[in-house]
Protein backbone atom coordinates (compact mmCIF):
# COMPACT_ATOMS: atom_id res chain seq x y z
CA UNK A 1 0.00 0.00 0.00
CA UNK A 2 1.45 3.48 -0.89
CA UNK A 3 2.41 5.73 2.05
CA UNK A 4 3.05 2.48 4.30
CA UNK A 5 7.02 2.99 3.98
CA UNK A 6 8.39 2.94 7.28
CA UNK A 7 10.66 6.00 7.88
CA UNK A 8 13.84 5.77 9.73
CA UNK A 9 12.60 7.35 13.20
CA UNK A 10 9.23 5.02 13.03
CA UNK A 11 11.52 2.10 11.97
CA UNK A 12 14.12 3.13 14.87
CA UNK A 13 11.19 3.55 17.49
CA UNK A 14 9.83 -0.11 16.69
CA UNK A 15 13.56 -1.24 17.31
CA UNK A 16 13.65 0.39 20.41
CA UNK A 17 10.49 -0.79 22.08
CA UNK A 18 11.55 -4.42 20.72
CA UNK A 19 14.36 -4.25 22.47
CA UNK A 20 13.34 -2.51 25.81
CA UNK A 21 10.72 -5.56 26.10
CA UNK A 22 9.12 -2.91 29.06
CA UNK A 23 6.89 0.08 28.73
CA UNK A 24 9.11 2.95 27.41
CA UNK A 25 8.22 6.16 28.50
CA UNK A 26 7.86 9.04 25.08
CA UNK A 27 10.48 10.84 26.40
CA UNK A 28 13.57 8.36 26.79
CA UNK A 29 12.32 7.19 23.01
CA UNK A 30 12.62 11.36 22.11
CA UNK A 31 16.17 11.35 23.80
CA UNK A 32 17.17 7.96 22.34
CA UNK A 33 16.55 9.45 18.63
CA UNK A 34 17.35 12.81 19.13
CA UNK A 35 14.14 14.20 18.27
CA UNK A 36 11.84 16.87 20.00
CA UNK A 37 8.40 15.07 21.85
CA UNK A 38 6.10 16.08 19.11
CA UNK A 39 8.73 14.24 16.95
CA UNK A 40 8.83 11.07 18.92
CA UNK A 41 4.82 11.28 19.49
CA UNK A 42 4.34 11.86 15.53
CA UNK A 43 6.69 8.61 14.90
CA UNK A 44 5.09 6.11 17.74
CA UNK A 45 1.89 6.72 16.34
CA UNK A 46 2.82 6.51 12.67
CA UNK A 47 4.23 3.06 13.85
CA UNK A 48 1.12 2.27 15.53
CA UNK A 49 -0.96 2.88 12.65
CA UNK A 50 1.38 1.01 10.58
CA UNK A 51 1.66 -2.11 12.80
CA UNK A 52 -2.32 -2.43 12.56
CA UNK A 53 -2.41 -2.33 9.07
CA UNK A 54 0.07 -4.66 8.43
CA UNK A 55 -2.07 -6.92 11.14
CA UNK A 56 1.04 -9.01 11.81
CA UNK A 57 1.65 -10.23 15.40
CA UNK A 58 2.92 -7.09 17.16
CA UNK A 59 0.94 -3.81 18.31
CA UNK A 60 1.64 -0.83 20.27
CA UNK A 61 -0.15 -0.71 23.78
CA UNK A 62 0.22 3.07 25.31
CA UNK A 63 -0.28 3.39 28.79
CA UNK A 64 -0.22 7.14 29.36
CA UNK A 65 3.27 8.43 28.53
CA UNK A 66 4.63 5.41 28.00
CA UNK A 67 4.62 2.67 25.15
CA UNK A 68 5.17 -0.84 24.99
CA UNK A 69 5.41 -3.64 21.55
CA UNK A 70 3.42 -6.31 22.63
CA UNK A 71 2.11 -9.78 21.06
CA UNK A 72 -1.74 -9.49 19.75
CA UNK A 73 -4.31 -10.80 22.24
CA UNK A 74 -5.63 -13.56 19.36
CA UNK A 75 -2.03 -15.19 19.78
CA UNK A 76 -2.06 -15.78 23.44
CA UNK A 77 -3.00 -19.30 23.50
CA UNK A 78 0.18 -20.48 20.72
CA UNK A 79 2.46 -18.00 22.55
CA UNK A 80 1.63 -19.89 25.97
CA UNK A 81 1.86 -23.16 24.68
CA UNK A 82 5.53 -21.98 23.18
CA UNK A 83 6.23 -20.76 26.33
CA UNK A 84 5.43 -23.94 28.16
CA UNK A 85 7.57 -26.11 25.86
CA UNK A 86 10.38 -23.84 26.26
CA UNK A 87 10.06 -23.80 30.67
CA UNK A 88 11.07 -27.83 30.18
CA UNK A 89 14.67 -27.27 28.33
CA UNK A 90 17.74 -27.19 30.44
CA UNK A 91 19.06 -24.42 31.76
CA UNK A 92 22.05 -23.04 29.68
CA UNK A 93 25.42 -21.98 31.07
CA UNK A 94 24.29 -18.19 30.51
CA UNK A 95 21.28 -18.85 32.65
CA UNK A 96 22.78 -20.26 35.72
CA UNK A 97 25.22 -17.12 35.48
CA UNK A 98 22.44 -14.58 35.64
CA UNK A 99 20.90 -16.89 38.12
CA UNK A 100 24.35 -16.83 40.39
CA UNK A 101 24.44 -12.80 40.13
CA UNK A 102 20.74 -12.48 41.52
CA UNK A 103 20.98 -15.29 43.92
CA UNK A 104 24.23 -14.14 45.57
CA UNK A 105 23.34 -9.96 44.85
CA UNK A 106 19.85 -10.07 45.13
CA UNK A 107 17.80 -7.44 44.82
CA UNK A 108 19.45 -6.25 41.59
CA UNK A 109 18.54 -4.31 38.41
CA UNK A 110 18.94 -5.39 35.00
CA UNK A 111 21.46 -3.38 35.09
CA UNK A 112 23.34 -4.24 37.19
CA UNK A 113 23.00 -8.23 35.73
CA UNK A 114 24.29 -6.86 32.40
CA UNK A 115 27.34 -5.06 34.38
CA UNK A 116 28.55 -7.96 35.89
CA UNK A 117 27.90 -10.13 32.63
CA UNK A 118 28.93 -7.92 30.01
CA UNK A 119 26.18 -8.85 27.50
CA UNK A 120 22.40 -7.83 27.31
CA UNK A 121 20.59 -10.42 29.65
CA UNK A 122 16.90 -8.87 28.81
CA UNK A 123 15.78 -12.08 27.10
CA UNK A 124 17.46 -14.21 29.84
CA UNK A 125 15.95 -12.62 32.52
CA UNK A 126 12.68 -12.92 30.96
CA UNK A 127 12.94 -16.72 30.46
CA UNK A 128 13.83 -17.47 34.07
CA UNK A 129 10.96 -15.26 35.53
CA UNK A 130 8.63 -17.93 32.88
CA UNK A 131 10.26 -20.82 35.28
CA UNK A 132 9.65 -19.32 38.57
CA UNK A 133 13.00 -19.23 38.62
CA UNK A 134 13.10 -15.32 39.43
CA UNK A 135 10.67 -13.01 40.08
CA UNK A 136 10.17 -8.79 40.13
CA UNK A 137 10.58 -7.54 44.03
CA UNK A 138 9.36 -3.71 42.56
CA UNK A 139 10.95 -0.66 41.10
CA UNK A 140 14.19 1.52 42.14
CA UNK A 141 13.18 5.23 43.67
CA UNK A 142 15.38 6.11 40.93
CA UNK A 143 14.93 8.30 37.40
CA UNK A 144 13.25 5.28 34.67
CA UNK A 145 12.06 3.39 38.06
CA UNK A 146 14.02 0.43 37.10
CA UNK A 147 12.72 -3.26 38.06
CA UNK A 148 14.47 -5.23 40.85
CA UNK A 149 14.81 -8.68 40.44
CA UNK A 150 15.03 -11.75 43.68
CA UNK A 151 14.92 -15.55 43.63
CA UNK A 152 12.01 -17.34 44.14
CA UNK A 153 10.94 -20.29 46.54
CA UNK A 154 10.94 -22.31 43.06
CA UNK A 155 14.63 -21.52 43.57
CA UNK A 156 15.33 -23.12 46.35
CA UNK A 157 13.36 -26.11 45.88
CA UNK A 158 15.11 -26.85 42.46
CA UNK A 159 18.63 -26.15 43.83
CA UNK A 160 17.58 -28.06 47.22
CA UNK A 161 18.11 -25.01 49.67
CA UNK A 162 16.10 -24.21 52.32
CA UNK A 163 17.53 -20.64 52.10
CA UNK A 164 19.47 -18.11 50.24
CA UNK A 165 22.11 -18.60 53.55
CA UNK A 166 23.15 -21.92 52.29
CA UNK A 167 24.32 -21.17 49.14
CA UNK A 168 28.07 -21.81 49.19
CA UNK A 169 30.63 -18.87 49.63
CA UNK A 170 31.87 -17.12 46.73
CA UNK A 171 35.42 -18.01 45.42
CA UNK A 172 38.16 -15.35 47.12
CA UNK A 173 39.91 -13.65 44.11
CA UNK A 174 43.34 -12.91 43.92
CA UNK A 175 42.99 -9.13 44.57
CA UNK A 176 40.72 -9.85 47.65
CA UNK A 177 43.48 -11.89 49.12
CA UNK A 178 46.34 -9.71 48.81
CA UNK A 179 43.77 -6.74 50.48
CA UNK A 180 43.67 -9.24 53.40
CA UNK A 181 47.29 -9.71 53.90
CA UNK A 182 47.55 -5.43 53.64
CA UNK A 183 45.05 -5.45 55.92
CA UNK A 184 46.65 -8.46 58.56
CA UNK A 185 49.87 -6.05 58.18
CA UNK A 186 48.95 -3.13 58.93
CA UNK A 187 47.04 -4.26 62.67
CA UNK A 188 50.43 -6.21 63.62
CA UNK A 189 51.84 -2.63 62.86
CA UNK A 190 49.50 -0.73 64.76
CA UNK A 191 49.48 -3.47 68.02
CA UNK A 192 51.08 -1.60 70.98
CA UNK A 193 54.29 -4.21 71.57
CA UNK A 194 54.28 -6.30 74.43
CA UNK A 195 55.66 -4.94 77.96
CA UNK A 196 57.77 -6.78 80.16
CA UNK A 197 54.29 -7.83 82.85
CA UNK A 198 53.05 -9.20 79.85
CA UNK A 199 56.09 -10.69 78.52
CA UNK A 200 56.58 -12.05 82.28
CA UNK A 201 53.50 -13.45 83.11
CA UNK A 202 53.00 -13.61 86.92
CA UNK A 203 56.50 -14.95 87.84
CA UNK A 204 57.39 -13.36 91.62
Amino acid sequence: MPGLEMTEYEAAAEAILFAAGEPLELSRLAEAMAVDLQQAAAAVASLQMQLDVRGGGFCLLRMEDSFQLCARPQFASVIRAALALKSNTPLSPAAFEVLAVVAYHQPVTKAYIEQVRGVDCHHMISALCQKGLLEERGRLDLPGRPLIYGTTEHFLKCFCLQSLAELPPLPVTEEEQENAQIENQMQLLLEPPATDATQGGDAA
